[in-house]
C-alpha cells in the first residue's frame, strides 16, 4: 500500500489540477491594425488587436498646433479627452466604448482636478482606472492618459 501511495497521489494531483489554457499566437502583423498619424513620434496612435483598441497615452496637444495647450492641468485634461474622444470616432468607437484608462501625473496633488474634468466625459458606464504620478512627461505637460476600448465596427 505505502508503494501505491505516490502512484495514486500522482493522479489524483494530474486529475484535479491539470487545467488547459488556450493561447492564440499572433503569427503576423495581419492580426494587428496600426493607426499611425505622424511620423514625427516613434510610436502608433493606437494599435488595434481582436477589436480591442489599445490608444497610446495622449497630452493635452492642441491637434492644429502639435503644441500643448495653456491653461494647466484642467485645460490639458479637457484636451486630452476631447482627443481621445476624436481618435475613438475616427477608428469606429465612442467614450462609451472605453473599460480601461491609465492616468499619469505630473504632480499627484492635482488627481482631483483631473478627475473632475475626466468624469465628465463618462456617463454611467465609468471605466476602470488607474492613477499615479511620475518625474516628468513629455512636452512639460501635467497628464497623459491612456485608454483601452472596444471596436465597434
Amino acid at each position: 500500500m505505502k508503494k501505491l501511495f505516490p502512484l495514486v497521489f500522482a493522479i489524483f494531483f494530474v486529475a484535479c489540477f491539470n487545467t488547459t489554457t488556450t493561447t492564440q499566437i499572433l503569427d503576423s502583423n495581419d492580426q494587428i491594425e496600426f493607426y499611425n498619424t505622424s511620423d514625427k513620434y516613434p510610436f502608433s496612435e493606437a494599435t488595434v488587436v481582436n477589436n480591442v483598441i489599445y490608444l497610446s497615452g495622449k497630452i493635452g496637444t492642441d491637434p492644429s498646433t502639435g503644441e500643448l495647450v495653456e491653461g494647466g492641468i484642467v485645460a490639458e485634461t479637457k484636451q486630452i479627452m476631447d482627443n481621445i474622444k476624436n481618435t475613438l470616432a475616427k477608428m469606429g468607437s465612442s467614450m462609451d466604448n472605453i473599460f480601461k484608462c491609465t492616468c499619469m501625473l505630473a504632480d499627484i496633488s492635482e488627481w482631483k482636478q483631473m478627475s473632475d474634468v475626466y468624469r465628465t466625459y463618462f456617463k454611467e458606464k465609468l471605466p476602470s482606472r488607474s492613477a499615479f504620478a511620475g518625474s516628468g512627461l513629455a512636452l512639460g505637460a501635467r497628464v497623459e492618459i491612456e485608454c483601452w476600448a472596444i471596436k465597434t465596427n
